[in-house]
């Protein structure tokens, strides 16, 4: 096959899945995603369930936070990997926690460095108590340029929604 025929394929693809709605979620909804998007399972947002979230691309990172005691391993969906299934075209993702605390988190910066939305911690679900259900994850040890106060406000736990800018 060509490179030009290939693309071509592969752009029909991508716009397919573009096309098509997201499934309904079949739990309870634990993250809510709006604006700039063009993939909906609702009134113009994206409802996501632990199974649809644990479906995405999932990252993993072993780290220290500000948060926890000793270095814990965090797992959940990439950001990016929730950007794409939503079909966004913003470049901020406004992450807001269920007590309406908000950050901007970049669009490059989550790509970048493999940003995810923890679900879980050391193999367990996050309960609300502890950062949960769902927790914006830096991977701090690796990238000692994520240690900033910057940074850390960037790292909404308890995240209920998103709104794509």
């Amino acid at each position: 096959m060509t490179a030009g025929l290939g693309f071509f394929v592969f752009m029909s693809c991508v716009s397919v899945v573009h096309a098509h709605p997201l499934p309904a979620p079949e739990g309870k909804v634990m993250l809510t995603v709006e604006g700039d998007i063009s993939r909906t399972n609702g009134n113009g947002v994206a409802r996501f369930d632990r199974d649809m979230l644990q479906a995405l691309p999932q990252g993993t990172t072993v780290t220290h936070t500000p948060w926890t005691a000793g270095a814990s391993h965090f797992k959940g969906p990439l950001l990016g990997a929730i950007y794409d299934a939503v079909g966004a075209r913003g470049d901020s993702l406004h992450v807001v926690a269920l007590n309406d605390f908000a950050a901007d988190v970049p669009l490059t910066e989550a790509k970048e460095y493999g940003v995810i939305l923890a679900m879980q911690r050391d193999g367990e679900p996050m309960p609300v108590r502890e950062y949960g259900p769902l927790f914006v994850l830096y991977p701090f040890d690796d990238y000692p340029e994520l240690q900033t106060e910057e940074v850390r406000f960037r790292s909404v736990w308890q995240v209920a929604r998103i709104v794509v800018e």
